[in-house]
């Protein structure tokens, strides 16, 4: 019983350590993507580019390619009207932030922020769009 108890209590503080990561990154992580839906919204792709990582950037090269895919694959991002945070927690060691997004036309979409942290801060590596419980009666 006291070998259950001690293990426990090590799992317990080893799991400790991400929590206070957690908890002192969500500040900084809401900003950047509430900074970066400020500029899809203000449709400023170039600001709205520079909150990706180096590999997103990598990736579209341009302000213009990111903006064109961001517009035909999340235009819920592109558009969005409202912007809620949800819990933001640490998967085989990222961080990712479940973000709520209200689109112009009033649907609400849940979407995850991978994160990570550069020299330059927080910035977003990756957005995946979540399936939405089906509700019926």
């Amino acid at each position: 019983m006291r070998r259950i108890c001690l293990t426990l209590l090590t799992a317990l503080a080893l799991s400790l350590p991400a929590t206070a990561q957690e908890n002192a990154a969500a500040p900084a992580i809401e900003d950047v993507i509430a900074d970066q839906m400020r500029a899809f919204r203000s449709e400023d792709v170039d600001t709205a580019f520079t909150f990706a990582s180096p590999g997103i950037k990598g990736l579209f090269q341009t302000p213009e390619r990111f903006g064109a895919m961001v517009r035909q694959g999340y235009p819920m991002v592109y558009r969005n009207a409202e912007v809620g945070f949800l819990e933001l927690r640490e998967i085989d060691g990222a961080l990712w932030q479940k973000v709520t997004v209200r689109d112009a036309s009033g649907a609400y979409h849940v979407l995850d922020y991978q994160m990570i942290r550069t020299e330059d801060g927080w910035q977003i590596d990756g957005v995946r769009l979540l399936r939405q419980p089906q509700v019926g009666a």
